[in-house]
């Protein structure tokens, strides 16, 4: 695992303490188990309680205990000790397998969360809606949304095209849009997500109208070139994909040539930061409301 960001999560679980590490590579959280387990049984001995139900699940042949990991997460004492961690997708699943009262609204959530899928399935424009509710409840205009929207099917049209030509693998995919990015931007997306401060975040989100446009730009410049020269498998499609990002960057290059300044900014959407590597969430919106107060004062 590289670039772990160890840090504490508090208040979840009533305020109690959950030890999580940062995955930057995989974009991924990893959660204490043994923290997981005392705050939702409030066990004195959290430790075996997990290692009696780990057993159980061994012998239950749940999948659950293939997906267990380990890392060194400080402990009260200060010190660093191997402790069993599981990511998010795990750490839902062993929710539904502890007998507590506590552990009752997440699985009532993932019950909720499950039938809505269900219901997509029957009717997608529930899936839209929800999107849109969603852009909605975070301040993005309709404008916004629909052009977002709209890029999402555009980004759909790119990896038609490259699945045409030879691309079936996730991490290829992953592969094609980073040399795209790092052609016009300087940086891969995970780079470009840490310089914005974000994380699991989606970084189209996060963007600016600019930074949006260069990245449309060189997708779709990506798409047409691939369309026209039909490369094939990854080696050839990256070439491909590089020049893509090149047209956004001559754009880029044009357009701070005549602002006179860069376009590629550290701004954020979010209402939280993450600080000093451990994930503290500062609201600025209340943060502003108090300024403001201060200020009619």
């Amino acid at each position: 695992m590289k670039n772990n960001k160890l840090e504490t999560i508090s208040n979840l679980f009533e305020g109690k303490e959950i030890r999580s590490a940062w995955d930057s590579e995989k974009e991924e959280y990893y959660f204490s188990v043994v923290d997981i387990v005392g705050a939702l049984t409030n066990s004195e001995r959290a430790r075996k309680y997990w290692n009696d139900l780990k057993i159980k699940l061994n012998q239950e042949g749940s999948q659950l205990s293939e997906k267990i990991g380990q890392l060194k997460l400080k402990s009260k004492d200060g010190k660093f000790y191997n402790t069993d961690v599981l990511d998010t997708s795990g750490i839902l699943r062993l929710i539904e397998s502890i007998p507590s009262h506590k552990a009752e609204p997440f699985k009532l959530w993932l019950a909720q969360m499950g039938k809505e899928r269900i219901d997509e399935v029957f009717d997608p424009e529930l899936a839209v809606n929800r999107a849109v509710d969603y852009y909605r409840n975070r301040g993005y205009d309709d404008k916004w949304i629909k052009q977002r929207l709209t890029g999402v099917v555009d980004r759909r049209k790119l990896t038609d095209v490259w699945k045409e030509n030879g691309i079936t693998k996730d991490y290829e995919y992953g592969i094609l849009t980073n040399e795209i990015y790092k052609e016009w931007s300087g940086m891969k997306a995970s780079q470009y997500k840490e310089y914005k401060g974000i994380r699991k975040e989606s970084l189209r989100d996060n963007m600016t109208d600019i930074e949006v446009a260069l990245t449309d730009l060189g997708e779709i410049a990506t798409r047409e070139l691939v369309k026209e020269h039909k490369p094939y498998g990854l080696k050839e499609n990256k070439e491909i994909a590089k020049r893509g990002g090149r047209i956004a960057k001559n754009t880029r290059n044009n357009l701070e040539q005549e602002l006179g300044r860069t376009v590629i900014t550290r701004k954020n959407a979010l209402n939280y930061k993450y600080v000093d590597n451990y994930k503290t969430l500062k609201d600025r919106t209340k943060k502003k409301l108090k300024e403001n107060n201060n200020m009619e004062e």
